[in-house]
């Protein structure tokens, strides 16, 4: 199971040359199994049949012929047609005495049996052979021939080498093959697979599909892919539409209620002036939903403005004169806690009234999330990278671990908001902060366990004036 598990987890293409490389090894050594078994058996076969041929041509060719001892042909004649034959001639009975041997120091190949039997590495076969006096036959002797067997092993051993060699060269040729042909079979899934890639790296349902030529289950699956990519794109179209109307409609929603909204609130401070009593503090509470709700309007309207990308109109802007701005109208509200200025030049383009938002929001976000008595720490800055930095930190219990990536989304409010908040502050700071081609982070402060939140915008050169020189001051 582990095996096949961890060839399931191989690319398919290597499955495939693997499978078709292990058919071909399969054959291949049944093949060669096969075709060995017959070529041994024919060298061997072979073999015996010469020596048995060549001690029957012993013992019908050669003349012995006494007294003197002489032999035709010649013993080496014989002996020639093998280079480790033995032949040895000898009189008849158990003990029998060697008359003559090629060579002539020829090892003994034991007692003359009749029969092919192997000695010391020889096949030996024995004849008798008639002996002739003036040409009257007077007897008989025994003629052994014999034939080293590592001749025929040695061949064998090349069939089988051989045969091995060609096994393998057959399987890696088969592997190799299979590997191309796979790589080839699987061209156009690649092909789709890295049109799906860039696909989902651009987010461009649209890019179209490679077709593959032939009608098999790639161009198939070409088809399908191409008729889904077509509805997704539909789909999002419908719904970028649908997205486009709501912040359509959110824009002109909260722009006409400011209208009516401010009318709402002139009356309510009035009646609020006028009346006392329970009526006095019914028109007061009123005032203050409806200025909640005023508040709530404005964020909604800038927040449906930055969807619809509706760009304001850019002015030169001093980050330092904005922070001075927003702690001197938070100062108010902010009795409890000791607000710390470091206002540095840091001029950027961008619209004054969003840049207004965003820093109110961060320090209010501060004094809202913070006990009595804490201090906030704001500063501004230009970075030597060429961006304009507002730095607002405090010493408060910091930013809980499970709002952390959620923190900038809109309608996430804490569990500690004592201020009645819509969730919206740091949205919009975010959301006026990429407006402007920047960015917004949260850190843990630099002198404790509270918040740091920095905001990087595109600065602009620093104009020395009066309207931007440095300033440092602290309310509270």
């Amino acid at each position: 199971m582990r095996l096949s598990a961890s060839f399931d987890r191989l690319p398919i293409r290597v499955r495939l040359a693997s499978v078709s490389a292990l058919l071909t090894f399969v054959i291949l050594c049944g093949f060669a199994v096969a075709i060995g078994s017959l070529t041994v058996h024919r060298i061997r076969s072979d073999f015996n049949h010469e020596v048995q041929d060549t001690a029957d041509q012993l013992a019908t060719q050669l003349r012995i012929t006494i007294p003197p001892l002489k032999i035709e042909p010649a013993l080496s004649y014989f002996a020639s047609k093998s280079e480790h034959a033995i032949i040895r001639i000898l009189t008849p009975g158990a003990r029998g005495d060697v008359i003559a041997s090629q060579p002539r120091n020829a090892p003994s190949l034991g007692e003359p049996q009749f029969g092919a039997r192997t000695v010391r590495g020889y096949r030996v076969l024995s004849r008798t052979a008639l002996v002739y006096d003036n040409g009257e036959p007077i007897g008989h002797v025994i003629i052994e021939y014999g034939r080293q067997v590592s001749e025929p092993e040695a061949t064998v051993k090349r069939v089988e080498l051989f045969l091995l060699l060609g096994v393998l060269a057959g399987t890696a040729l088969a592997l190799l093959a299979g590997m191309a042909i796979a790589r080839r079979a699987m061209a156009p899934i690649a092909e789709l697979t890295t049109t799906a890639a860039e696909i989902a790296r651009t987010r461009d349902p649209s890019l179209g599909i490679p077709q593959s030529e032939a009608d098999d289950e790639v161009a198939e699956l070409a088809r399908t892919l191409e008729g889904m990519l077509g509805e997704l794109d539909a789909a999002r179209g419908e719904t970028e539409a649908m997205l486009a109307r709501q912040r359509q409609f959110v824009a002109d929603a909260s722009h006409e209620l400011r209208t009516p909204l401010t009318s709402v609130l002139a009356n309510l401070e009035l009646l609020a002036e006028s009346l006392h009593g329970d009526e006095g503090e019914a028109a007061s509470s009123a005032l203050r939903s409806s200025r909640r709700m005023r508040r709530l309007v404005g964020d909604l309207l800038l927040l449906a403005r930055t969807d619809a990308a509706r760009v304001q109109a850019r002015e030169p802007c001093d980050l330092a004169q904005t922070v001075i701005e927003a702690a001197g109208e938070l100062g108010s509200v902010s009795t409890e806690h000791e607000i710390s200025l470091d206002a540095q030049p840091a001029v950027v383009m961008g619209a004054r009234d969003d840049l207004h938002r965003l820093t109110i929001n961060l320090i209010e976000n501060a004094i809202r999330h913070t006990p009595p008595a804490t201090e906030i720490r704001v500063a501004t800055r230009t970075t030597a990278d060429g961006h304009a930095e507002l730095v607002v930190e405090d010493d408060g219990p910091g930013i809980p671990e499970e709002l952390a990536a959620t923190l900038f989304e809109r309608f996430v409010r804490g569990a500690g908001d004592r201020g009645g908040s819509f969730g919206l502050g740091l949205a919009i700071v975010h959301a006026v902060a990429v407006a402007h081609g920047g960015t917004v982070r949260c850190e843990r402060s630099t002198k404790g366990s509270g918040a740091r939140f920095v905001v990087r915008l595109p600065a602009m050169p620093v104009q020395q004036t009066a309207a931007t020189a440095p300033a440092a001051s602290t309310a509270g």
